[in-house]
């Protein structure tokens, strides 16, 4: 699907099909708009199967017609996704007059804040990726909270359910933690080519700033990676021990109900006994005997806090 966009009077993006296009984005592109793309554009064909590669790393390429880049962003979260953070490659196609934006879902990359008073394509890619960068830290915050519910949830739980959560959760913070290096290595080949890519002062002192956020989205990814990574053990040694604690329980109760069991059986055998059935009293004193064990036993639970 093919959307246009163009900058607005007051520096806003907007989609407009009348207006002069100034932005062209592609969303899971047909094989059809491919071809328009690879024949009438001059993108690479594997630079564009490449922009809608999740696992594809981020790079800046210069073509003699155009310069192409892939960076990395989050994938919108849903419930079905189960604790699991994905994250997507952009294509991004820098002509003199136009930027053709190539991406797998329907992302919102336009939105928030950055996207004001913009006056150039250069500037509508930086802030495309300071965008992903406050994406980013935004999950990761989702995610910190998320694991210190199921944190909670485990302590008080002997399922691997919960453990199988936090182990997701950990897997999407490495799939981050890669993503956002390879964003840094984007940011840092930029800097190296600001002429090639017809960066003005203004965007050279913003690449500085992202640099700095990106850096500091990578410790805080990175922190909590090693947070999570470093409690697993802890928390498996956790359910290890609810589980012993239950089984504990459950041995001395599997006890305290066979010895009335041990002793009624006693007197039931066929053998001659100190107390006779015939006495009136047989019934009680053998079922006496029976609770009194139980009792004992539940003293000596209670005396030696077993």
């Amino acid at each position: 699907m093919q959307r246009r966009m163009y900058i607005s009077e007051n520096g806003k993006m907007q989609e407009d099909d009348k207006a002069a296009p100034l932005v062209y984005i592609y969303t899971n592109p047909t094989d059809a708009e491919k071809k328009e793309l690879i024949e009438q554009y001059k993108i690479d064909e594997h630079t564009l199967n490449s922009s809608l590669d999740p696992d594809e790393l981020s790079r800046l390429e210069f073509e003699p017609e155009h310069i192409a880049m892939i960076f990395k962003r989050p994938r919108h979260y849903g419930a079905e996704d189960n604790f699991l953070f994905k994250v997507a490659s952009t294509g991004v196609f820098i002509f003199k007059d136009k930027l053709i934006i190539v991406t797998v879902d329907e992302a919102p990359l336009f939105e928030g804040k950055p996207f004001i008073k913009m006056q150039s394509i250069q500037d509508i890619m930086l802030k495309m990726i300071s965008r992903s960068i406050t994406h980013f830290l935004e999950h990761l915050k989702a995610i910190n909270m998320l694991s210190g519910d199921i944190e909670q949830l485990i302590s008080t739980s002997t399922e691997n359910k919960y453990l199988l959560n936090l182990f997701t959760l950990e897997k999407s913070l490495v799939y981050y933690l890669n993503a956002i290096n390879s964003n840094a290595v984007l940011i840092e080949r930029m800097k190296n080519n600001v002429g090639k890519v017809g960066l003005n002062p203004d965007n050279v002192e913003f690449l500085d700033d992202l640099t700095i956020e990106n850096n500091q989205c990578r410790e805080q990814a990175n922190i909590y990676s090693q947070v999570l990574s470093s409690l697993m053990d802890a928390r498996a040694s956790i359910i290890a021990n609810n589980l012993n604690i239950r089984i504990k329980t459950l041995t001395i109760l599997t006890i305290a109900i066979m010895l009335p069991t041990l002793v009624v059986s006693i007197f039931s055998m066929n053998v001659t006994l100190p107390l006779s059935f015939e006495n009136p009293l047989s019934f009680w004193i053998i079922s006496v005997l029976a609770a009194l064990s139980s009792l004992i036993l539940g003293f000596l639970w209670w005396r030696r806090r077993w």
